[in-house]
């Protein structure tokens, strides 16, 4: 008899039978995860509410199928349905008498509303969970990842806001509640309310978790070396996980660690290693659609920034314009548009399609999403346009504004852009002294990242400040420093685009490709690096 047919029987004859409980909801819990792996969700959703439907009985079973019935409904993309569900589950566990389970459910629903951006709900169930977490006394593992649970919601929010330097003691919180867990025994005993019997996330995933946000944290105030370090360090433990854990979450980690070290790679000048992982989430992604289906606007953005790297302009908008067809997100849809008009400036002929992107991500009115970041962002885009149109003091007014967003939360690298802009715009007015003012901390900070591209530019312009100053040592010192970092970025355009995973820049349609072979991809210009 095939496992489908077994279970049905059991799940039919333990209806009839009131002391099979747990068989009863075994059964109904396995089929369900059946169905759903033959996509029949249709199939499974019914089974499910019908078992809900007799279990409020059976604390932990009601609880747990209210769960799996979320996290279906979640991974449909109903997140009203998975919310409503679990505000159900965080009511029934009050009455039962499991605060833990309650915040476990509450925690749950805070993460959804944060993916649906419903802030105002957001903030008062976070502040309820806080208390809720504090209040408890139990088992210290569970209280400790209830905490942990409960910063990295409070972490991600912040981030998600663009709010580098606030979220920094949320941030110091949770780094410590993970060592505390890394100490802490699991205890043996089980819990006396049924209703506790959960966990959130294994201690070794928690733990992976936190080096995420860590490296998350680090790409957006551009600390890069710091985001390699945790980066190494997270991968590494994924894969001693992965040799003993098929758990899909776990490739969802190592998906976000690659995409944020792969821009940190573009930032640093390692374009071809940036194109050997973006050609890694790839064959990640080939594995299971599911995840594909979650990262492939994520994935054509990535490439967009590499082909932007590269100077392969058209491929670039074609992949920013197929990442922006396969996106709901509002934040990475701002990222996009913002990079797409970088792109619209740097051809210099794309003036109707640039004023319409602008005007949809206007900082001044009606900014479309809440992040700090992109905001600054979008007044660093609209004064590298101003620039390239002669308006110079439209210019600085923007890059004045960007600069003093960046400074507020630590955006290093947007700081760092402003900086040799600004210097580039005081050095065509002639205004020297001021110009080197600007360049000088431009260029520490630009090595502080490290940022190759702000250094090579920052490099040129100390070079032909110095020499029209008359400082021919200066200038000829500046003059070297661009003379390495020019040969640096182009020995690594050469190797990248000499990569058969080059050829992934022309992929904007279906499913990754399966294989790449070598061919004479897109002719290149190196023009932009020299």
């Amino acid at each position: 008899m095939c496992t489908d047919c077994r279970l049905l029987l059991q799940w039919l004859i333990s209806q009839q039978i009131p002391q099979f409980e747990d068989v009863k909801f075994e059964a109904a819990s396995l089929l369900s995860e059946l169905y759903c792996q033959e996509n029949s969700v249709d199939a499974a959703k019914p089974l499910l509410r019908k078992a809900i439907q007799i279990s409020q009985q059976t604390p932990y079973w009601h609880c747990r199928l209210l769960f799996q019935l979320a996290q279906l409904h979640t991974l449909e993309k109903d997140l009203v349905s998975a919310c409503d569900l679990l505000g159900v589950g965080a009511e029934y566990a009050r009455v039962v008498g499991s605060e833990y389970t309650r915040a476990l459910f509450l925690l749950s629903k805070g993460m959804l509303l944060l993916m649906e951006r419903k802030l105002q709900e957001v903030h008062p169930l976070l502040t309820l969970c806080g208390q809720i977490v504090e209040n408890w006394q139990g088992n210290p593992i569970q209280k400790e990842s209830l905490r942990v649970f409960f910063l990295v919601l409070q972490v991600t929010h912040y981030l998600d806001a663009g709010q580098v330097k606030s979220v920094k003691p949320c941030l110091k919180q949770l780094q410590q509640c993970i060592q505390t867990i890394s100490t802490l025994h699991d205890d043996e005993i089980l819990p006396s309310n049924p209703a506790d019997l959960f966990h959130w996330l294994p201690k070794e995933h928690m733990c992976v978790l936190v080096y995420l946000v860590t490296v998350m944290h680090s790409m957006q105030a551009g600390y890069l070396e710091k985001a390699q370090k945790y980066t190494d360090k997270a991968l590494m433990q994924l894969e001693k996980l992965k040799m003993l854990d098929c758990s899909p979450i776990l490739s969802s980690f190592q998906v976000i660690l690659l995409e944020h070290i792969i821009m940190c790679r573009l930032v640093t000048g390692h374009k071809a290693t940036a194109l050997q992982e973006i050609s890694q989430v790839c064959q990640l992604c080939q594995q299971s659609p599911r995840l594909f289906s979650n990262h492939a606007a994520q994935l054509h953005t990535l490439l967009g920034l590499y082909c932007i790297s590269v100077n392969c302009m058209d491929n670039a908008e074609a992949q920013f314009t197929t990442a922006l067809r396969l996106t709901t997100h509002q934040e990475l849809w701002a990222f996009i548009v913002t990079n797409l008009a970088s792109v619209y400036i740097r051809e210099g002929n794309r003036h109707q399609e640039l004023y319409s992107l602008l005007e949809r991500i206007n900082p001044d009115h009606n900014f479309p999403v809440s992040s700090h970041c992109l905001r600054a962002a979008a007044f660093y885009i609209r004064g590298l346009f101003s620039f390239f149109q002669g308006r110079y003091n439209e210019a600085k007014r923007f890059l004045r504004e960007t600069l003093k967003m960046s400074n507020a939360e630590d955006l290093n690298r947007l700081t760092a852009c402003s900086l040799v802009l600004l210097g580039h715009i005081f050095y065509v007015l002639g205004n020297h002294r001021e110009s080197n003012n600007m360049v000088v901390p431009a260029m520490q900070l630009a090595s502080k990242i490290p940022d190759m591209s702000v250094q090579l530019w920052s490099s040129a312009l100390l070079r032909d400040l110095n020499k029209a100053c008359g400082n021919a040592m200066d200038a000829h010192e500046a003059a070297q420093m661009h003379q390495n970092f020019s040969q640096q970025l182009l020995q690594d355009h050469i190797e990248a685009c000499s990569l058969p995973e080059h050829n992934l820049i022309t992929w904007t349609d279906g499913p990754p490709p399966v294989q790449f072979q070598a061919q004479n991809g897109p002719t290149t210009s190196l023009a932009s690096l020299l």
